[in-house]
């Protein structure tokens, strides 16, 4: 309680000098004390009525408030409805709540009553320190939303006085390939349009509904739109019309990328860099069992098993895509002197891609490679002739040890 009289008295402020703003102030729950046996469902008052300098009137009456009594939403938004002088102006309720409807009336079939007489009031309802799931029950009213701490109260309440009196809102659709905005939980980032200029920064959500969450936006400027998928999404020199709900669409298909070892060893380690196609830059890396999110479209990926592995893949809408790699074999070797030496893959037939070098002038070595056909190339180190060199081919199998003595 102590919060919200300090966050509604800063926020009441903050529309000081608003031109063609009018204020007043309902309280309900404030005058009489629930007992075990009673509660006062008349418990509600307008405090200060509608009026062009009436911000001072209100920030006292906030100031002297104390909770005592009943919770009579229904009745409280009926009378506030009647509050206003005038139904053709925009009105709007902003209702701060801790609780339920505790007295006899649904406030669902009073905002329908008001609906149906004509009268044009927007309810919107902040539900304080409440279990989450009760707010479906004001669905009904309006526009509600939950401030668990001061600071979320502060940003809810600023967010809808915004809303209340630009009457300029926009959601960002981030779209499936079937044009549905389903798309969500990633990172968003407004620009003034073309400078470095960074004026908002968004977790994209969806609401309760399952729809984009309203945002409020300065109409006056143009942005560019940066949304942090892999890869990013750009959107430049958006125009955002004011007085009216605006929607931004973004293509945004995305599926789901695992790259597992089943077989391997425990505690096997291996990364996976993520390109797209016939760009070179590397767009992520990814470890074992992770599992990334990207664009729909198909992706390069060079998995950094020795030697290398490839692969093409497609990721396609809302599926999780998984790419098993078998499991290394090991190499073993020893020598009876330090050699030096490298070690080749042959990939297609009679052409030797370099795999690695041995450890230099060592004696024994033991070296994890994808099963293939391979070929050690070495000599003795001490050996100072090109005529020393040697070479082995040898088999690496999956989960099996290949020995070799040099």
């Amino acid at each position: 309680m102590a919060a919200a009289k300090e966050v509604l008295s800063k926020s009441v402020e903050s529309l000081r000098g608003v031109p063609d703003l009018e204020l007043a102030l309902r309280v309900y729950g404030h005058q009489s004390n629930v007992t075990n046996t009673y509660q006062d469902c008349q418990d509600t008052k307008l405090e200060v009525a509608f009026g062009p300098a009436n911000i001072d009137p209100i920030k006292t009456k906030i100031k002297g408030l104390q909770a005592k009594g009943a919770t009579p939403i229904a009745r409280s938004l009926e009378a506030a409805a009647a509050d206003f002088p005038d139904t053709l102006a925009r009105n709007f309720i902003i209702l701060i709540t801790d609780g339920l409807e505790s007295c006899d009336n649904d406030p669902c079939i009073i905002a329908r009553k008001l609906r149906d007489k004509g009268v044009k009031v927007t309810p919107f309802v902040i539900g304080l320190g409440m279990d989450l799931s009760y707010l479906d029950k004001f669905e009904c009213i309006g526009s509600y939303t939950d401030a668990e701490s001061k600071a979320a109260f502060e940003n809810v309440l600023s967010n809808i006085l915004s809303k209340a009196l630009l009457n300029t809102t926009v959601q960002i659709n981030l779209n499936t390939v079937e044009a549905k905005p389903l798309e969500t939980d990633v990172s968003m980032f407004l620009y003034e349009a073309g400078t470095s200029n960074l004026k908002y920064t968004f977790v994209h959500t969806l609401n309760r509904k399952g729809l984009p969450d309203t945002l409020v936006l300065d109409p006056s400027l143009r942005y560019d739109l940066r949304v942090a998928t892999v890869p990013p999404i750009s959107k430049n020199n958006i125009s955002i019309i004011p007085h009216t709900h605006n929607t931004i669409q973004v293509p945004a298909g995305q599926g789901q990328l695992k790259v597992t070892s089943v077989k391997s060893l425990a505690g096997t380690q291996l990364e996976t860099r993520i390109l797209q196609t016939e760009v070179a830059k590397t767009l992520h890396v990814q470890q074992l069992g992770e599992i990334q999110k990207y664009l729909v479209g198909t992706y390069q990926l060079e998995i950094l098993t020795l030697p290398r592995t490839y692969k093409e893949v497609k990721i396609e809408q809302s599926k999780l895509t998984s790419i098993d790699i078998v499991a290394a074999g090991q190499f073993v070797y020893q020598a009876p002197k330090g050699i030096l030496g490298q070690v080749f893959y042959e990939r297609n037939p009679g052409q030797w891609e370099w795999v690695c070098d041995l450890p230099f002038n060592q004696t024994t070595g033991n070296i994890r490679l994808q099963p293939g056909t391979f070929k050690v190339v070495y000599r003795e180190k001490d050996q100072r002739s090109s005529t020393y060199t040697r070479e082995k081919k040898f088999t690496i199998t999956s989960l099996k040890i290949t020995n070799l003595t040099l």
